[in-house]
């Protein structure tokens, strides 16, 4: 009987045993490992400042207890930290809420995820944190799921130093200067008193003309152009021949104010010829106190023949008269206009000031034009320039030229200081404040900045705007041809890696980017030889390259081998 008893105690408890073990809840934190999870992408990736990814569970048949729930949290694991995603939670059929539900015969669930990128999150891993729940009660399970494991970084090499501009001088290396003198005639004749060589300005007209030849150098004597004039009286073929020596006579004269002893000027010199001057007539009349002057110029007018002009005025015999004593005479004449080339300092001179106590004898367009002239990296020395141009002539392109100087230089604060302090915003101050905001991270205000702009630079400046924001179509389409660092990388980001290559090979490298850049195509093709190469190169121009390359999950075969 005792037996018996212990029998049936024994069999009951293997019974007990056997319904806990196979329809207890706990059983699915013991069989983690037959859910299977899954995620994309994997590894992750930055891309415009966020990590997305879906992560999906597959439950297997009887895994799913009915009276059970279950909380799924994704983890973002980092250097430095964690960032969590939002809490899922399923139960089974017969947990009276309101979380999805999966069946006891098996199911899948999703989810997707987006974390803001912080610094460290290159290298990271994404966890899937499971806890059971049953009855009021918590279970964590013992591991979380692993659901990938690093994050592609390579758009963070984007270059954010963005492009300058530069506001334009308006320096001439040369102008043309020109004076001029009369010589009046009496009525009827074309020969030149005595009296009219002598006025002040046939002597100032001289000495401007020998002023230029002396000189030869700085200032040269282009030649005189003489335009001769009847007043309109008499018959045209008078004053056409009239006007005509009176050009002549003109040039005589003027030749001979100058003696045997002096050089004369040698120049061309150009003859024109006027047989009635109405347009004149016209100008003086109505610049004059005539109390007929409206009768006279409605005349004119009216009527195009000058014949009939002469006559009409003519009739008017008390206006005639006052035009015989005060706007006739003023028309019998010859104007002389001797014209001469100013030239500039040349681009030698210019050189040459900047560097002694001469600059200060430059005006604003010459010192911005000097500026010009050093060679592109010299920042520093233009920054000298700009600033003098800016202090001294409170010259705004000075200003917005000396405050891109300092952006070339790092100096971003200052640089900002510099723009904000000008009034007028044009393109290119528009464009530089935009690059401000660009290198402190402000990409909102910088892509206002650049849209005002609307320039080359700017656009070009956007498209690292639009790298940063993840849209790296449109960063491709706008830098192609720019032979960019941005562009290389825009193409490597839209998987065009000849492309990518290719501009490569035409980027000026300063920061050690574009050699880095190398190396991540490299180790995407599987050629491995010249990663170290290329990584060794990028170092020697940045070192803090080094910790970025060995958390770069690109590189996570060959780690070890990093220089």
């Amino acid at each position: 009987m005792k037996n018996k008893l212990t029998f049936s105690a024994t069999l009951l408890l293997m019974l007990v045993l056997g319904i806990m073990s196979c329809s207890s809840p706990l059983k699915m934190k013991k069989a983690a490992k037959e859910v299977s999870v899954a995620c994309t992408p994997t590894p992750l990736e930055i891309k415009g400042n966020v990590i997305e990814a879906e992560w999906s569970a597959t439950f297997p048949e009887k895994y799913f207890n009915k009276k059970a729930g279950l909380q799924l949290l994704p983890v973002l694991v980092y250097q430095g930290g964690e960032a969590t995603g939002t809490v899922k939670r399923l139960q089974g059929e017969k947990v009276y809420d309101n979380y999805e539900v999966i069946k006891n015969t098996g199911g899948k669930t999703s989810q997707k995820l987006k974390f803001d990128y912080v610094p460290g999150m290159e290298k990271c891993h994404l966890e899937l944190r499971a806890k059971l729940l049953y009855k009021n009660k918590e279970y964590d399970f013992d591991e979380p799921y692993p659901l990938a494991n690093g994050a592609i970084a390579t758009a963070l090499l984007v270059d954010r130093s963005g492009f300058v501009e530069l506001q334009k001088d308006s320096y001439k290396k040369f102008t043309y200067s020109q004076k001029e003198a009369q010589i009046k005639y009496d009525w009827n004749k074309s020969n030149v008193k005595k009296d009219q060589l002598n006025k002040e300005d046939i002597k100032e007209l001289k000495a401007f003309v020998d002023q230029a030849v002396a000189d030869g150098n700085k200032i040269e004597y282009q030649g005189m152009e003489i335009s001769a004039y009847a007043s309109p009286e008499g018959k045209f073929e008078r004053n056409e021949t009239l006007s005509t020596e009176r050009g002549k006579t003109a040039n005589d004269a003027f030749d001979k104010l100058y003696s045997k002893k002096e050089t004369k000027p040698s120049g061309n010199v150009a003859m024109k010829y006027t047989a009635e001057d109405w347009d004149g007539f016209q100008k003086l009349v109505s610049a004059s106190s005539i109390d007929d002057k409206e009768l006279i110029l409605r005349v004119l007018s009216m009527y195009q023949d000058p014949v009939v002009r002469e006559k009409e005025i003519r009739n008017m015999s008390k206006v005639f008269s006052v035009l015989e004593e005060k706007v006739l005479p003023e028309l019998r004449r010859s104007i002389l206009t001797a014209k001469v080339k100013v030239n500039n300092y040349s681009d030698e001179e210019l050189l040459a000031l900047v560097g002694t106590q001469g600059i200060n004898s430059l005006d604003a367009d010459a010192l911005l034009y000097a500026a010009t002239l050093l060679k592109d990296d010299d920042y520093e020395t233009k920054a000298q320039i700009y600033k003098k141009a800016a202090d001294k002539y409170e010259d705004e392109r000075a200003i917005n030229n000396y405050a891109a100087m300092l952006l070339q230089l790092g100096k971003t604060d200052e640089a900002k200081k510099a723009l904000e302090s000008v009034s007028a915003k044009s393109s290119e101050l528009h464009n530089n404040l935009g690059v401000v905001y660009l290198r402190n991270g402000n990409t909102g205000e910088a892509a206002k900045s650049f849209a005002q702009a609307n320039s080359t630079s700017a656009k070009q400046n956007l498209a690292a705007i639009s790298i940063i924001n993840g849209d790296y179509k449109s960063a491709a389409t706008t830098l192609e041809g720019t032979n960019s660092f941005n562009e290389a990388l825009a193409k490597y980001l839209n998987n065009n890696l000849s492309g990518a290559k290719s501009v490569l090979e035409k980027v000026k490298d300063t920061t050690g980017k574009a050699s880095y850049l190398k190396a991540v195509i490299a180790a995407k093709e599987g050629n491995t030889s010249n990663i170290t190469n290329y990584l060794s190169d990028a170092f020697a121009k940045d070192a803090t390259l080094k910790a970025k390359a060995k958390n770069d999950i690109t590189f996570e075969k060959i780690v070890n081998l990093i220089p």
